[in-house]
């Protein structure tokens, strides 16, 4: 999640996808300013299309997953779980139309794993491994040639890449797993994501 990630939907230059205008104006109705930005949802955009089967972990108010929802191609399907009660019922309000396709559902990130595996996995909100938990089995989790999206970093200014003064334990993890290759995607100057394949 992206602070003001909310915000900057709104506050662009208005070509949206309508669906993820209208889950950036439920998020902003419900208060929550941490939707994943822009420049995030136009990447997802782009990965959805080459996915039969997507997941996400933490929906939040659902603009994420409409970025997702919005690039996936026909007999494709997404699953995203939500921690919070109020905003998982809301995202799920936006995906009414879509219900054969989409799921959203109440639940701690771990439950993703009861719809896997994924071709395109989204880990927004667990799973990570930022001290927040345990990081996600990319394994148990991704088909062979699957990809793995973590999202939410600084651009790494050089080698190893540090966080707060020491080597980013979290970045490294997914940089040097061995069932991965991943690679840094810097998406604007104070933002980027990591893209990694499981290894057929």
């Amino acid at each position: 999640m992206s602070v003001d990630g909310t915000r900057a939907h709104l506050s662009g230059p208005g070509d949206l996808p309508p669906l993820v205008e209208l889950a950036a104006r439920t998020a902003t109705r419900l208060g929550f300013p941490y939707s994943c930005r822009p420049e995030q949802g136009r990447l997802l955009h782009a990965l959805a299309a080459g996915a039969e089967r997507i997941g996400e972990t933490g929906t939040g108010c659902g603009v994420g997953l409409a970025w997702l929802v919005s690039g996936m191609r026909d007999g494709a399907t997404a699953v995203s779980v939500e921690r919070d009660a109020a905003r998982a019922e809301a995202a799920a309000g936006l995906f009414t139309g879509l219900s054969r396709w989409v799921t959203v559902r109440h639940a701690d990130w771990t439950a993703i794993a009861d719809d896997g595996p994924f071709d395109l996995l989204v880990l927004d909100g667990g799973g990570q491994g930022k001290g927040d938990g345990p990081a996600a089995d990319p394994v148990a989790l991704l088909r062979p040639g699957g990809v793995l999206v973590i999202d939410d970093f600084t651009p790494a200014r050089g080698a190893p890449p540090v966080h707060q003064g020491a080597p980013d334990t979290a970045r490294l993890h997914w940089l040097e797993h061995p069932a991965l290759r991943t690679v840094e995607v810097p998406l604007a100057p104070d933002l980027a994501v990591l893209l990694c394949t499981r290894v057929a």
